[in-house]
């Protein structure tokens, strides 16, 4: 997708990558660009952008519910205590993708956050949003794959210890989680009063 933003069947312009497909409409419209906090929150949003690495983000989003039924919802507590048993229930779960380096990684990531204070990986994440600026983008062909910020993100994580936290899965997170708006101008999400 390389274009502006597209009006679908429903009349609504939105951003070329939502296609026609229900689920994808409804993250756009509900989720994608609108500033998520929280610990748990971001812990969920950083653990799954890691298991898409490589793979495309619609099939992590239809997994999301199974993924939150394996994880017990991504509760950093509840995920740091996962030993080599659930290790073993996750790999052998359909409902979710098998790769055991992003589960372990999701395991230890979680103990990490849970070895933060309350409200610190909300802030330390946040601390890596950009200052509005410039023009909106016009065409997907405008928006970068990894920026300066994402790469500060990545860098700071990976200091930390956290894994699957590289700049172009953080940049994913960024826009995804609201610390940068990437809606295309013509988008109804990028109109003013939105």
């Amino acid at each position: 997708m390389t274009g502006a933003a597209t009006t679908g069947d429903d009349g609504i312009p939105r951003c070329p990558w939502v296609g026609d497909d229900a689920e994808y409409r409804r993250y756009h419209d509900e989720e994608w660009g609108t500033p998520l906090h929280g610990d748990r929150a971001l812990f969920e949003k950083m653990s799954l952008e890691g298991f898409q690495a490589g793979l495309s983000w619609i099939t992590i989003l239809r997994k999301r519910p199974a993924f939150r039924a394996a994880f017990d919802d991504f509760a950093p507590e509840a995920v740091a205590g996962y030993g080599e048993a659930d290790v073993e229930r996750l790999m052998a779960d359909a409902g979710i993708v098998r790769n055991r380096a992003k589960i372990e990684a999701a395991i230890g990531n979680a103990r990490l956050v849970c070895e933060m204070a309350e409200g610190e990986l909300d802030a330390l994440m946040w601390s890596f949003a950009p200052a509005a600026s410039g023009p909106r983008p016009v065409s997907m062909t405008e928006l970068p794959a990894v920026t300066p910020e994402s790469e500060a993100m990545s860098k700071a994580l990976r200091r930390r210890g956290f894994r699957f936290v590289g700049p172009t899965t953080m940049y994913a997170l960024m826009q995804s989680a609201g610390m940068v708006d990437d809606h295309l101008a013509g988008c109804w999400r990028a109109l003013p009063g939105r």
